[in-house]
């Protein structure tokens, strides 16, 4: 997957190569899977018409963890509840959920003379 910068690049070589200069719009999205969104209020935008930046996708990333826990006490007198502490180390994976859902405003871009739209992100 194309990070958001390539997918600039291409969207101002295609622009340009289009004689048709890159245009900001609003849309809305209608349908998740498969991904829809209607603009103008009669053009429905099919996935195959549709970039995806992160700001507007799920995607993992690997997380470092080095870190020590507070110190806390489960309250009860019993040695396995006495104050504590613990290392929590190692690479784990999170997956981070910025997913659209239907019903919400997102910014387009047009190129390529309107063949193809990258959502750069959601109206909040």
């Amino acid at each position: 997957m194309p990070n958001f910068i390539e997918i600039i690049k291409m969207a101002a070589v295609e622009a340009v190569a289009a004689s048709n200069p890159a245009a900001v719009i609003f849309g809305t999205v209608t349908s998740v899977d498969p991904l829809k969104v209607t603009i103008e209020q009669r053009l429905i935008l099919e996935e195959s018409h549709l970039l995806l930046t992160t700001l507007v996708s799920d995607f993992d990333v690997d997380l470092i963890m080095d870190h020590q826990t507070e110190v806390t006490s489960g309250g009860i007198a019993e040695s396995s509840f006495a104050s504590h502490s613990h290392s929590v180390v190692g690479t784990k994976i999170m997956t981070v959920k910025l997913g659209l859902i239907a019903g919400e405003t997102v910014i387009l871009m047009k190129v390529q003379g309107g063949q193809k739209y990258i959502i750069l992100d959601r109206v909040r």
